[in-house]
């Protein structure tokens, strides 16, 4: 899918590099078909890694992708800085009488904080409330399933006796979900996280349903019956060397961390990263894109409700 990003952000250049469809403004007005319009709710605190990783996937399929990156105005990013968020960025406020195809919302580091106490709890909310009528599809990621969990559901997230760290194979519960179509009966997914959430919880909820999950690192994916919302607990869009920056800080810090399962040869970190979830991280996002978005999203996006 061609992907229509600005020619001055960093991700354009880096995914230029390496091979991935990206189309400059002229290029897509010449195009006589409508594109996909995905909201991407940036809350990660590097901002241009995460950039780079989601639209490489969301450039892995056959039709134009159109992109807007949303920042908290709730709170400053310590990470990005000013200028960047001015010139690739937009606020919630800025967007909302919007509808669109579908929604991205991100982790964040703020998953041992009770929700409430989070900076942009309030604003997150609303934009998640605003979803449900403005998006068709919402894609929430690691704690930012968690936070949509607990919104629309109630469903509370549980400590974890230890950090989750590394890469766990998974497998699919529900043969019949479009959205694991073409899916090896094992795949990899990377996990950072302290927290979780309890299967009997999800269970409980009339409105969704398990598609994935590990033995080691719990449940993966669930949604609600029309996929109109979408739960995703790892982070399958992690680069190769995602975890690897994650693991040296906190070693470097010397905050309690171990070597990340299942992705060091040996674990012997002086080696490099083996990279096991890529092709199926490639999957989720183009089913995601052409089950949940391109196939069922009415052609006029004011008809969204």
């Amino acid at each position: 899918m061609p992907i229509k990003i600005p020619n001055e952000l960093p991700a354009y250049r880096t995914l230029t590099d390496e091979n991935i469809f990206v189309m400059d403004e002229h290029r897509a007005m010449t195009q006589d078909i409508r594109p996909l319009h995905i909201a991407i709710v940036n809350l990660m605190p590097t901002k241009i890694d995460t950039e780079t990783q989601l639209l490489r996937l969301l450039g892995n399929t056959a039709l134009q992708v159109e992109t807007v990156l949303i920042h908290t105005k709730s709170y400053e990013s310590k990470n990005t800085s000013t200028e960047h968020l001015a010139a690739f960025y937009t606020t919630f406020d800025e967007i909302s009488s919007r509808k669109f195809d579908g929604m991205i919302i991100t982790g964040a580091p703020v998953e041992q904080m009770p929700f409430e106490e989070v900076s942009y709890w309030d604003e997150l909310c609303s934009i998640m409330e605003w979803s449900k009528t403005n998006v068709h599809s919402t894609f929430h990621i690691c704690w930012g399933a968690q936070a949509g969990l607990y919104y629309h559901f109630g469903i509370c997230k549980k400590p974890l006796p230890e950090k989750l760290f590394g890469v766990f194979p998974h497998h699919v519960e529900r043969k019949s979900s479009i959205l694991f179509r073409g899916f090896d009966d094992t795949f990899m997914v990377p996990h950072s996280r302290h927290t979780t959430i309890d299967r009997a919880d999800v269970e409980a909820c009339p409105q969704l349903k398990i598609l994935a999950s590990s033995p080691q690192a719990g449940l993966y994916a669930m949604m609600t019956e029309n996929g109109r919302q979408i739960f995703i607990t790892g982070h399958s869009e992690y680069d190769a060397v995602t975890l690897e920056r994650e693991y040296l800080r906190d070693k470097n810090a010397g905050l309690p961390i171990h070597v990340p399962f299942n992705y060091y040869p040996n674990d012997d970190d002086t080696q490099p990263p083996m990279v096991t979830w890529r092709s199926h991280a490639n999957l989720l996002y183009s089913n995601w894109l052409n089950y949940f978005v391109y196939q069922t999203t009415p052609y006029d996006l004011g008809e969204i409700r």
